[in-house]
């Protein structure tokens, strides 16, 4: 466990750390945080760059998640459907699932245009302020939505983003009553997004899938009226797919 605290610890804007400050965010004292880096390191997790005294995480940190996504049923199965809509629409798609109170990004499609936030696969956000936490807790019965929204950890990313958790929940509910949600610029400046729900066959949410169009070519509303349609459209012949799957 606490291994994988240490490589936790890395991630965003630490890419790379020295010794105190792997202890700091993994929770530990220096003592067992140097014997969990040495460990890794000798198994060729971490490396130390002597020039910048720090540690980085080596590309075998990458099998430790590889597979989850190797296979994984939902990409399997929405995949055709994302890339479809990736070239209809030609801005960023994107498919997450929920982890907790988080959306994880498993899958992403990148503009065919010129797009300046880099959103890596494996980037967690919280549901509350994103299109496809909103969209995938659109899904999901009023009283278990509310409850993960009690779990949330509120906060600013950004001037825009929205933290009052009535406020929040009224755009949920907007969301089940129009199949999709939408967020402007919450978690990042010039970033608008859309998003909609994929679900089973039991009619719960498995994932959420998004567009993101920078303020540079968009504004919400206009993002809301051309491609939210396409954005339905996928969501459903994906969860039609991902059905389909599961009674196989």
């Amino acid at each position: 466990m606490k291994a994988f605290a240490v490589l936790a610890a890395f991630g965003g804007e630490r890419r790379a750390l020295n010794l105190a400050e792997i202890a700091a965010t993994s929770g530990m004292t220096t003592s067992s945080a140097q014997r969990c880096v040495h460990t890794l390191a000798q198994l060729g997790y971490l490396a130390r760059d002597e020039r910048q005294r720090r540690w980085l995480l080596t590309p075998l940190a990458l099998s430790v998640g590889y597979p989850y996504l190797a296979g994984h049923p939902v990409i399997e199965q929405a995949t055709t459907h994302l890339v479809d809509l990736n070239q209809a629409c030609g801005e960023s798609v994107s498919l997450s699932e929920a982890d907790g109170p988080d959306m994880v990004f498993i899958a992403r499609f990148p503009s065919h245009k010129r797009f300046f936030i880099h959103m890596p696969v494996g980037r967690r956000l919280p549901m509350y302020c994103t299109a496809a936490g909103r969209a995938y807790l659109s899904a999901l019965p009023l009283e278990e939505a509310r409850d993960i929204l009690e779990r949330s950890d509120y906060r600013k990313f950004t001037p825009h983003t929205v933290t009052d958790p009535k406020r929040v929940l009224e755009m949920i509910v907007s969301a089940h009553e129009l199949g999709f949600a939408w967020a402007r610029e919450e978690c990042y400046r010039g970033d608008l997004t859309i998003g909609a729900p994929i679900v089973g066959e039991d009619g719960r949410p498995v994932a959420a899938v998004g567009i993101s169009g920078p303020t540079s070519r968009w504004n919400i509303d206009d993002l809301r009226a051309r491609l939210a349609p396409l954005l339905i459209e996928s969501a459903r012949a994906a969860s039609s797919s991902v059905a389909t799957l599961r009674r196989a």
